[in-house]
C-alpha cells in the first residue's frame, strides 16, 4: 500500500481537531475538580457540625439548603444570616384527653376552637458554621419525654447538626391545649394519663416545623426592637411583689413586665420572613370553664399577624411565620378587670385571694370583655397590634456571631453562694398548700386558701396515709412552706417530679434568649435578665438583649424571689426547690453567659442525662366511640332542604336592603 501523505488543509484540519479534543478534556476535568471542590465546601462549610450522617441528596440537609442554580459565594459574601422559617399543625387529641394547665377536674376537650401549631426559627451565620434553632409551640409547657424524643429524632435525621445546645423548644403556655404528653408522675395524673397518641401528634408537627424551616433557609437578615404593651396585663399575686424590697421596686414603673421583645426576619430583598415577640402575660383569658382546645390570646395575636402578612391563604398557611413566645408570666393574668367575688361582686384582692362570704372559691379575675371568647380576641388584638408597630418600626440591625451554651443540672443538689461566707441548698421538690388554692384565673374548688404557711391536720393525715410522712430534711428545707405533696420523696409508679434539669441560652448578636425550664415571676425574671447581662458586660459584652423564654424543655412549675416565697401564695407554694431556686438559676445562667462570653463551652460538662421512664399510666379517660342516636345513621338528613330561600342584604350602592332569592 502507498505511504498516504497528508496535505497542508489535511495537516491544519488534524492539528485542530487535536486542540480541540485537548481543550474539552481539559475543561471538563476542570469542571468535575470545581464541582467537587462546592460539594465539600458545602459540607464542610454549610454544616461544620454534621459528622454523623450520609444520606441521600433528597434527605440530606445540605441538599436543602441552597438552590442549584446560585453560586455558593452568594450564600457566604453578605451581611446577615441564614434563615429559616416553618410552621407545621400539632393539635393532636381534640376529645376524650384532658386539657392541660388548669388542673381542674373535669375539664376535659370536647371540640376545637383553633388548630395549634408549632412555628419554628432557624438562624446561622453567613458561613453556615453556627446555627440556633427556636421552636415556640402552641402547648401548655415542653415536656421533658417531648424534648428528649424530638432530640434524639432531630439526630437520627440530621446527626450532630441540630443538638440539645442549640434547639430550644419553647411552650406558649395556652391552658386550652391537649395534656398527656409527659412522663413524671404528677403531670401524667393532673393530665389523666399518657397519651401516645397526642404525644406523636406533638412530636410530629415540632419535627415537621423544624423540616420546613430547614428546607427554606436563604440568607437574609434579622432585626430587632423594644417597645411596652399597656393595658394587657396585671399582677395576680401583687401582695408578694411588695413582699421585694421597695428600694429594688422603686426602679420599675409597674408590678409586671411590659416590654415586648420583636426579631423581625427579612431576605436580602426585604421581603418579609418571619417574627419571634417575647411578651410576658399569662394565656388565660379562656378560662377554666372552657372545653375546646385553642392557642388562647397569644395564639390569637399570631393568628391575626398571619393573615396579616399572608394574604390569600387559610390559617396555618402562607411563608410568613410570626411566634408569639412566652416570657416574664409567672404572676401576671390577662383578666385586667381584677378579681372579684362572683357572688357578691366586691372585690377579693387580698393577700389570700377569699371572700367574706364563700371563701377563696368565689374568687375570681375576669376580663376585658363581656365573656371569655371577647376577652380572649381583645387582649390578643392589642398584643398582635403592638407587634405589627414595633415590627414596622424595627432598624436596629442584629449582627455578630452565633454561639449556644446547655447543661443538665441536678436542681435538687445545688450549693448556692448567698454571699462569699455563706451558702444554701436547693431542696428536693415539693408542693405547698397554697398550690392546691390554684388562682385568680382558676381557683381549684377545693377548700385551700393562698397563703397558707401551716399545715393542716385533716389533708396532714390524708397524704400521710395515702403517700407517707415528709422526712424532717425536706420540711427543713422549704420553709416556710407548709408540704402538701412531697414530690420529691415518692417515686411510684416513677418519679413525680424531674431532678434533672435543662439551663440553656442561645446567642445571636447582641441578643441572648434564656431557656428557663419554668414560670419565672416579673421581679425573679428581672434578676436573672440582669445578672446575664451584668455577666456579659463583666466580659466586654455590653448593651446585650436578653429575652427570658418560658417553658422551655422541662417544666417544673414556678421560680419567685426569696422574698416572695415567704408569703406563701400559689406561686411560691409551686417553686417546687425551695427558697433559693432563683438564686440557684441566677448561678447556673452565668455559668452559661461566662463560658460563652470566653468562649469556653466545649470546656464544659454536660452535666446528669435525665432518664427516660417506660410503661407511663395509660389515658385515664375513656376513648368513646362516637355512635348516631337510636334509629339514626350517619348521613341522615336532619332537615330537609327548602325549594328557595330568602335573604335581605345589604345593597353598598344605593345604600339599601334588597332581597335575594336563592333556589336550592
Amino acid at each position: 500500500m502507498a505511504k498516504h501523505t497528508f496535505s497542508l488543509l489535511e495537516t491544519c484540519l488534524i492539528f485542530l481537531l487535536v486542540m480541540m479534543t485537548a481543550i474539552t478534556v481539559a475543561l471538563l476535568s476542570l469542571l468535575f475538580i470545581t464541582s467537587g471542590t462546592i460539594e465539600n465546601q458545602k459540607d464542610s462549610e454549610n454544616h461544620g457540625f454534621l459528622t454523623t450522617q450520609h444520606t441521600s441528596a433528597s434527605q440530606s440537609p445540605t441538599a436543602t439548603q441552597t438552590s442549584p442554580v446560585t453560586p455558593e459565594p452568594l450564600f457566604q459574601n453578605f451581611s446577615g444570616y441564614h434563615i429559616g422559617v416553618g410552621r407545621a399543625d400539632c393539635t393532636g387529641q381534640v376529645s376524650d384527653i384532658n386539657l392541660m394547665g388548669f388542673g381542674k377536674a373535669g375539664q376535659n376537650a370536647q371540640g376545637l376552637l383553633t388548630r395549634l401549631y408549632s412555628r419554628a426559627f432557624i438562624m446561622a451565620e453567613p458561613d453556615g458554621s453556627n446555627r440556633v434553632v427556636f421552636v415556640s409551640i402552641e402547648i401548655g409547657m415542653v415536656s421533658q419525654r417531648l424534648r428528649l424524643e424530638v432530640m434524639n429524632r432531630l439526630k437520627s435525621k440530621y446527626g450532630s447538626l441540630y443538638r440539645r445546645d442549640n434547639v430550644i423548644l419553647s411552650g406558649s403556655h395556652t391552658h386550652s391545649g391537649p395534656g398527656g404528653f409527659f412522663q413524671y408522675t404528677l403531670f401524667v395524673l393532673a393530665s389523666k394519663g399518657f397519651s401516645n397518641r397526642t404525644f406523636e401528634y406533638m412530636v410530629s408537627g415540632i419535627m415537621k416545623s423544624i423540616d420546613i424551616a430547614h428546607q427554606n433557609m436563604k440568607p437574609g437578615k434579622i432585626f430587632i426592637n423594644k417597645g411596652n404593651v399597656v393595658g394587657v396585663q396585671i399582677n395576680r399575686s401583687p401582695t408578694s411583689y411588695l413582699h421585694n424590697p421597695q428600694s429594688e421596686r422603686a426602679r420599675y414603673s409597674s408590678n409586671t413586665e411590659k416590654e415586648m421583645i420583636v426579631l423581625k426576619m427579612v431576605d436580602l430583598n426585604e421581603a418579609e420572613l418571619g417574627l419571634i415577640s417575647w411578651f410576658g402575660i399569662h394565656p388565660v383569658s379562656m378560662n377554666n370553664t372552657n372545653h375546646l382546645v385553642n392557642s388562647d390570646n397569644m395564639g390569637y395575636a399570631s393568628y391575626l399577624f398571619e393573615q396579616e402578612k399572608n394574604r390569600g391563604y387559610l390559617p396555618g398557611q402562607g411563608p410568613f411565620v410570626a411566634a408569639f413566645a412566652s416570657s416574664l408570666l409567672g404572676d401576671v393574668s390577662p383578666n385586667i378587670l381584677g378579681p372579684h367575688c362572683i357572688n357578691t361582686g366586691e372585690s377579693c384582692d387580698n393577700a389570700n385571694s377569699t371572700c367574706s362570704i364563700g371563701g377563696p372559691i368565689m374568687c375570681m379575675a375576669k376580663g376585658p370583655g363581656g365573656d371569655m371568647l371577647d376577652s380572649t380576641q381583645i387582649i390578643g388584638r392589642t398584643i398582635y397590634q403592638r407587634a405589627k408597630e414595633l415590627c414596622a418600626s424595627a432598624s436596629q440591625k442584629v449582627t455578630g456571631p452565633v454561639a449556644s451554651a446547655h447543661q443538665w443540672v441536678n436542681m435538687t443538689d445545688v450549693t448556692v453562694w448567698l454571699n462569699s461566707t455563706h451558702t444554701a441548698k436547693t431542696c428536693k421538690p415539693a408542693l405547698g398548700y397554697s398550690f392546691a388554692a390554684g388562682t385568680t384565673d382558676g381557683v381549684s374548688g377545693l377548700n385551700f386558701t393562698q397563703g397558707t404557711t401551716e399545715t393542716d391536720p385533716f389533708w396532714e393525715s390524708l397524704r400521710n396515709q395515702l403517700l407517707g410522712r415528709p422526712s424532717q430534711e425536706i420540711n427543713e428545707c422549704h420553709k416556710p412552706k407548709p408540704i402538701l405533696l412531697h414530690t420529691g420523696e415518692i417515686s411510684r409508679p416513677h418519679p413525680w417530679h424531674p431532678d434533672i434539669v435543662d439551663v440553656q441560652i442561645i446567642t445571636l448578636g447582641s441578643l441572648a434568649i434564656a431557656a428557663v425550664p419554668g414560670e419565672f415571676t416579673t421581679m425573679s425574671g428581672r434578676r436573672l435578665r440582669e445578672a446575664i447581662q451584668k455577666e456579659f458586660a463583666s466580659y466586654g459584652m455590653k448593651d446585650i438583649t436578653v429575652a427570658i423564654s418560658g417553658l422551655c424543655n422541662v417544666y417544673t412549675h414556678y421560680i419567685t424571689t426569696y422574698e416572695e416565697y415567704q408569703a406563701q401564695r400559689y406561686e411560691a407554694a409551686s417553686t417546687i426547690y425551695g427558697p433559693h431556686t432563683l438564686s440557684a438559676y441566677i448561678q447556673l445562667f452565668r455559668a452559661l453567659t461566662k463560658a460563652i462570653a470566653t468562649d469556653t463551652v466545649a470546656n464544659m460538662s454536660s452535666g446528669p442525662e435525665p432518664p427516660v421512664f417506660k410503661h407511663l399510666i395509660a389515658p385515664l379517660i375513656p376513648n368513646i366511640v362516637d355512635r348516631a342516636p337510636i334509629g339514626r345513621n350517619f348521613g341522615d338528613v336532619l332537615e330537609p332542604v327548602k325549594p328557595e330561600y330568602r335573604v335581605m342584604v345589604k345593597d353598598p350602592f344605593a345604600g339599601a336592603e334588597r332581597c335575594l332569592l336563592i333556589k336550592s
